[in-house]
């Protein structure tokens, strides 16, 4: 399962592409973050797998809280949960956008990430407003990496708010890297940054070694015959309340 090229291979034009084909089996895809290798495909082509270099991340106490989000958060109209409704999220993140076309997140992408939830390694950040879910972010979780997906708005700063509470969880050590995958002017806005390849990789093992044999342990079982990954301890650290963000 885990007979993806080294990550130097990867093509320089476009960045990043390292492999075509396969599957979005579980053990293929935990074998792939652990590399820090992620699929992004449409429905036209083959499952695509990349590892950019530059690589978009975050890295603790570089989160930047504009002056807006902050009047956002103070206004305290907004709620944290997490894993509430994963696949409320992911559909959420899948809908066409004003400024894109089409989406990347197909039914079998979702259908993948979905099983992943079920073991325990995807998680969703959400927010609510008045009750109703309104923006959020999902991801893959792997000892103190987090690897960011997606995320939606459908309210002013609610999606930014779910990403603020992952700045913050780097700040309080829960976590040691986010991985943004590519460079967008949204989130350099918001603190993130490209670091090389190489330096990111460095990172990768050193934050996922304490989930070493579980990963192991899942890529040699492509389905699921594999133990449940323990709920990571950052979980319990998403406040309900988003104005504790603000001592970011």
């Amino acid at each position: 399962m885990d007979d993806f090229p080294p990550t130097n291979d990867a093509m320089l034009d476009p960045n990043g592409l390292l492999a075509i084909g396969g599957d979005l089996t579980p053990g293929r895809l935990i074998a792939a973050y652990a590399k820090g290798i992620f699929p992004w495909y449409d429905a036209s082509q083959p499952v695509l797998w990349w590892s950019p270099d530059p690589r978009m991340v975050l890295l603790p106490h570089h989160f930047h809280c504009s002056r807006s989000l902050k009047k956002s958060i103070r206004r305290g109209q907004f709620r944290l949960a997490t894993n509430r409704d994963f696949s409320a999220v992911i559909r959420a993140c899948s809908e066409p956008r004003a400024d894109a076309q089409g989406t990347w997140i197909s039914p079998a992408m979702m259908a993948a990430y979905a099983t992943l939830h079920q073991l325990g390694v995807a998680h969703s950040i959400e927010v609510y407003q008045a009750g109703s879910l309104v923006g959020g972010l999902y991801g893959i979780s792997l000892g103190k990496v987090f690897f960011g997906e997606s995320m939606f708005s459908r309210a002013t700063d609610s999606s930014k708010i779910a990403f603020a509470a992952v700045g913050r969880l780097l700040n309080l050590g829960q976590l040691s890297l986010v991985d943004c995958q590519i460079n967008n002017p949204h989130l350099q806005r918001m603190g993130c940054t490209e670091i090389a390849r190489s330096d990111f990789e460095k990172r990768l093992h050193s934050g996922i070694k304490e989930d070493r044999d579980w990963i192991t342990c899942a890529v040699a079982h492509p389905t699921l015959d594999v133990a449940q990954h323990s709920a990571p301890a950052w979980l319990a650290d998403i406040p309900e309340n988003p104005t504790i963000l603000l001592e970011l």
